[in-house]
């Protein structure tokens, strides 16, 4: 989608100097710092996303029993 946005002249200039330092477009620039914009900005979602992956394999074994077995050399009196 095209869309028209005012952008005052310095930022312009600082984000041609950027894109051409990376040898990529200013358009190609701007979808970035907007895909960054967006993950910044969308709170935890990629938690969510990612929760449960694992959850049906049983190759991993059990974390919190794997967390006890690590400490119970540890004297905590």
């Amino acid at each position: 989608m095209r869309t028209l946005v005012d952008i005052p002249e310095e930022d312009i200039e600082k984000l041609d100097a950027l894109a051409a330092k990376d040898k990529r477009s200013r358009a190609a620039a701007i979808r970035e710092a907007i895909k960054l914009y967006l993950v910044r900005n969308t709170g935890n979602a990629w938690i969510a996303r990612g929760a449960g992956y694992w959850r049906d394999r049983d190759d991993i074994g059990d974390a919190v029993e794997y967390q006890r077995a690590m400490r119970e050399d540890r004297d905590f009196d």
